[in-house]
Parts: structure tokens; sequence; C-alpha cells
């Protein structure tokens, strides 16, 4: 990354953090209730409404800021990266796609040699085939159980 890049992120950083801190700085609309009947808002560092004006302007100035670096960003990454600007995703896209492979075909069989018949032999670790019983359902007991009465 170029010096100019570090600036900019840096600049891009602090202005995202001082944004944050001016937003959670500003009160509500329902807080100027409160401060017309003089309920403690009177008595900070700005003036009863002095604050508003300040921190609103303030907000402002640094969201142009942070506009600003977001395009400086992403001009300095679009110039260094080698792309164009103004190119369509779709026509790098095609031109980055891999060529056509031709479809794999299977060697033909001749068709006079016959496949040889497969049997299978038990071997020492496959048990016997032995026959399951079905489990019978509750529905399916004997005649002479009765099904319990709720």
């Amino acid at each position: 990354m170029g010096f100019l890049e570090n600036i900019l992120w840096v600049a891009h950083i602090l202005i995202a953090v001082a944004i944050c801190g001016f937003v959670l700085l500003q009160h509500g609309k329902g807080a100027d209730m409160g401060a017309a009947f003089g309920s403690g808002a009177s008595g900070s560092i700005f003036g009863s409404a002095g604050s508003a004006n300040f921190l609103s302007r303030a907000t402002a100035a640094l969201a142009t800021a942070f506009f600003i670096t977001s395009l400086g960003l992403t001009y300095y990454s679009a110039q260094h990266s080698g792309s164009t600007i103004g190119g369509s995703i779709m026509d790098r896209a095609a031109k980055t796609q891999p060529a056509e492979q031709p479809a794999q075909t299977k060697p033909a069989q001749p068709a006079d040699v016959p496949s040889a018949p497969t049997t299978s032999t038990p071997t020492a670790n496959t048990a016997p085939d032995v026959p399951v019983a079905p489990v019978p359902t509750p529905r399916e007991k004997s005649s002479g159980e009765s099904a319990p009465k709720p």
C-alpha cells in the first residue's frame, strides 16, 4: 500500500469514529420538552440550544469528509488494481472465463467381447444372510390381548 492510501485509511477511520461520537452526543427531539421547563440543559457547555446547532453542523461536515475519503479510497484502489473505472463486471467476467473443454467420452467397448458374470462369494468379513422377522406394531397384537382403556 502506498503512503497516500495509508493516510486516507487513517483519516477515514478517525472520521468514522468522530461521526459516531457526535451522533451519540446529540439529543433527540423529545429532549426539547425537558429543556423548555428548565431541567438541566441550560447548564451545559453550549447553553440551552447552542449544542444542537454546533453538533448538527459538525456532523454534516464530518459526513462530507467521510464521503470524500470513501471516494478517494475507491479511486485509489481502482487505479492501483489494474482495473478500469467504468467497465462492467460482466465484461471483466467474460474475459477471465476459461475456454470450454471438450466433453470427455468413454472409449468404445467392442461388441463381441461379453462381460464376465459377477458372482458374490462370502468372505471372512461378511455375515451370512439371516432372515429378519417383522416386528408387530401395537395394533397388530393377537386377539387375546386387549388394549388398555383410558
